[in-house]
């Protein structure tokens, strides 16, 4: 393995832990983001695709019949699911599409869990008109077929993982795989805020935007920036997002919300926080959840997208400097707060989001009245019908299913 000493390091966290045949594609990618990052061209398309393609910028919204119910802090809702497929995915993806085009290639392959950053890779891959290919675990792909379905409709090839625990960590290392065998005319659209650099680094600025936007919003409508920001952490990349425009300000509270899952004993929940141990993992050093011989420990969470053992490294770094907090929310929890949402204020949002706004819930009646917490809606709850029909024990959609399967 070789290791890149001088770039893409968060204090200790970060770097490029890889191969001797990826040093040369993560430089030639380095490179293009660096220039793509000094060029008003790219700068310029890359808004436009996200206004006039994306959809961008995704409502602010008051939770106001929240608010009312829980007291304390006034509840914003940053609506990532009014993106162009659902999710904050897409702006990644956008980015990394351009970049991909200007180094000439001509397929882009990619790893999913929620199956959110999967249709978004198969989204800019038909819109730009590159081959596709997703690599996706087979238990995710069970419990997120709707996305699946719509991955193979927008054209892309879905790959299914079998070894393993079936879930996102063995998609990531099947696509790593792919990658190195066909460097020539391939970029990995990697998604999240982790892998070696420069995808931490490149994530993390085009991601960016969700708190740009929240910050304006919020000083044309209340005059003053938000007291405390609650999102969701797997890998982090819709968490990095929302935090980094504040990450200067030390008085805005940063938090992120980890899948608690069904225990407090390592196996049953997901919390980096509280097993993770340094170590690396899929190219870069970072919090990894370990079993007791240093090899990855399983890891549970009801959402697909939470439910992997690394945490990006910047988080890392911030959790570690005492910038970030990192709490859990548990299965029931996100499942209860997913039901709230949907009755107070008209939103659906997704499992992963869910557990961010469990914590809110919990933390917005310890705040004033005079505070403004956002809590970043990161994507929409379509994909997750299924966990929630099953976690509610909805029998009338039990038997709608048991009705399609006779007829089909």
């Amino acid at each position: 393995m070789k290791k890149n000493v001088n770039k893409g390091f968060f204090g200790e966290y970060g770097g490029a832990y890889v191969p001797e045949m990826l040093t040369a594609p993560l430089q030639e990618l380095s490179d293009a983001f660096d220039k793509a990052m000094r060029s008003k061209e790219f700068k310029d398309e890359f808004r436009s695709m996200l206004k006039d393609f994306s959809g961008r910028p995704t409502p602010l919204i008051l939770a106001a019949n929240l608010t009312k119910k829980l007291g304390g802090a006034k509840i914003y809702l940053k609506n990532e699911g009014a993106n162009h497929t659902g999710a904050h995915k897409i702006t990644h993806c956008i980015g990394q599409a351009l970049i991909a085009k200007r180094l000439g290639k001509d397929k882009l392959i990619a790893e999913t869990g929620a199956g959110q950053h999967g249709v978004a890779t198969a989204t800019v891959a038909a819109k730009f008109g590159f081959k596709c290919k997703v690599f996706m675990g087979s238990t995710d792909m069970r419990r997120q077929r709707p996305n699946v379905f719509f991955m193979e409709r927008l054209g892309a090839e879905v790959v299914p993982v079998d070894y393993g625990s079936k879930t996102l960590k063995d998609a990531v290392n099947e696509a790593m795989k792919y990658w190195m065998n066909n460097i020539e005319g391939c970029h990995y659209v990697l998604g999240s805020v982790l892998g070696p650099h420069p995808y931490p680094t490149m994530n993390r600025e085009f991601q960016s935007i969700v708190g740009k936007e929240i910050k304006a919003e919020l000083l044309k409508r209340e005059g003053k920036g938000p007291d405390a920001i609650v999102a969701c952490v797997g890998g982090g990349s819709n968490a990095i997002g929302a935090f980094a425009e504040f990450i200067p300000d030390e008085k805005v509270v940063l938090i992120g919300v980890e899948a608690g899952g069904t225990g407090r004993k390592k196996g049953f929940n997901a919390s980096r926080s509280e097993f993770g141990k340094l170590g690396i993992f899929q190219g870069y050093k970072s919090l990894v959840i370990q079993d007791e011989d240093g090899q990855i420990a399983p890891t549970h969470s009801v959402a697909a997208g939470l439910d992997y053992p690394g945490l990006g490294p910047e988080l890392a770094d911030l959790y570690e400097r005492k910038r970030l907090g990192l709490v859990s929310a548990t299965d029931v929890e996100a499942i209860d707060a997913f039901s709230m949402l949907c009755k107070l204020e008209g939103i659906i949002p997704a499992l992963e989001s869910s557990h961010a706004l469990a914590h809110a819930m919990r933390l917005a009646p310890k705040m004033r009245k005079d505070q403004l917490l956002v809590v970043n809606i990161s994507g929409r709850g379509d994909k997750d019908i299924f966990n929630i029909a099953r976690a509610l024990k909805d029998e009338k959609f039990g038997d709608f299913l048991k009705e399609e399967i006779t007829n089909y």
